[in-house]
Formats: C-alpha cells, structure tokens, sequence
C-alpha cells in the first residue's frame, strides 16, 4: 500500500484523531524503526515498524483481530467435513480470519481469531507462555492439598501438566468453581487434570487469552479487539 501521514496511520489504527495523533508525536512519544517520529514523516503500514510508549502499533489494515465467545458444542473450525457446527455461522461473511489455537467441542468461552499468522504461532508456542485463564466447574469438593496439586503438577499420559495458579471461586451444592491459569496449550489438559484427580469437569469456560478478557460478551457473539488489546497481544507475543 502507498505511504501515508504517520499522524492519519495512528488516527486510523485506533489511537483518537489526527489531533491528538499530533499531539503524541509532538510529545516525542512516537518511533518509526527505532526513530523519534516528527510530524512530517510519511510511512507504509506494512513495512514500518511504528511504536507509541515502545509499543508496537499494528497498522497493516487487511489484518484483523478478534475475540469471539464460542458456545459449547461448537467445533473449533472454520469449516468442519463433519458437518457439525463451525465457526462459520459466527463469524461474517467475507471476513477470512482462523482461530488461534482450539477449544474442545465442549468448552466455551473466549476464541481469538485472526489473519496474522506470526501472531498466532507466538501466541501458540510454549516459549512465550502466554497464560489462558478457566473457570470449571466440577463434581465435588476438592481440598486446598487437591487444588495445590494442580499447580504442583499431574501426571497425565503424555506428561505431567502444570497450572499457573488455581483457586476455588465458588462452591454450591455439591459443585465446586475453580479458576485455573494454563500457560500450556496440551489437548483438553484442563480436563485431564481435574478428572485425572478425581472431579470431571462439567463445564468449562475460558475467560482470558494472554491479555484479552472475555468480559461480558454474549455467547456466540463476536467483537473486533481494539488497538491497545491488539499492541497488548504483539507485547506478549514478543513481537
């Protein structure tokens, strides 16, 4: 795409009008490939690497980035050859984003789609141990040692699992709501852990990717990211 005004590029990426785009390259807060932006500068949003406060802002506008509230029985697919229920009947059309990462067919929650790929990879590898945050609900009442388990490790058939954290957040006839923080990505590991403890799950929700929360967004519905949880996910990418 053609060179355009740095202020215009910042405006359209989401960062308030071309005047306060001024202002923030003015204030000195602005770097193009390493530089201190001025007014005049002129750049092209697929080349440049433009940072305010030393974080990068994603300006390319054919990417797209989104947080989706996938519902239970809903498989993690643009197109399944099943013919079970996919992503497309959720996402609009024309617009050609993948999921980054999956959530089993019974897990809902929150799905970040989109059509950077170097994005996805880096939020996907172990390297970077971008943590996933759940709330499962479980048969039971495991004990605070049961719960320590969880962080301690698991021993599952393809190794042991480990969680960030966990904690039980509500307990309620017989069940028992734990917050659980993964930064592994191993098929249904959740799952595996708890039932593997004795308490299957019987619900699972996904509430944080890396920085972005699911919040209060209605399931099955779809939202674009905006430009600080964009530079915020690019932050824990490493990029």
């Amino acid at each position: 795409m053609p060179e355009e005004r740095l202020q215009r590029a910042l405006a359209r990426a989401g960062l308030g009008s071309r005047r306060a785009s001024e202002e923030l390259i003015l204030e000195g807060r602005v770097t193009v490939n390493g530089r201190v932006a001025s007014l005049g500068d002129r750049v092209d949003a697929e080349r440049d690497d433009v940072r305010v406060d030393g974080r990068r802002v994603p300006l390319d506008p054919a990417l797209r980035y989104f947080a989706l509230h996938k519902p239970a029985g809903v498989v993690t697919t643009m197109r399944d050859p099943q013919r079970r229920s996919d992503l497309r009947a959720l996402v609009p059309a024309g617009v050609r984003v993948f999921p980054v990462g999956r959530l089993d067919r019974d897990t809902e929650g929150l799905l970040l789609l989109t059509n950077h790929g170097e994005l996805a990879n880096r939020l996907l590898h172990p390297r970077y141990g971008v943590e996933k945050e759940y709330l499962a609900e479980v048969d039971g009442e495991p004990t605070d040692r049961t719960i320590g388990r969880l962080v301690r490790g698991v021993s599952l058939d393809d190794g042991t699992a480990r969680a960030r954290s966990a904690r039980v957040v509500a307990r309620s006839r017989g069940r028992t709501g734990i917050r659980v923080v993964m930064a592994e990505g191993r098929k249904r590991e959740v799952r595996r852990m708890l039932d593997a403890l004795g308490f299957p799950v019987r619900r699972l929700v996904r509430l944080r990717f890396g920085p972005v929360k699911l919040g209060r967004l209605a399931r099955g519905g779809l939202r674009e990211l905006g430009p600080a949880e964009v530079a915020a996910l690019f932050e824990a990418a490493g990029m």
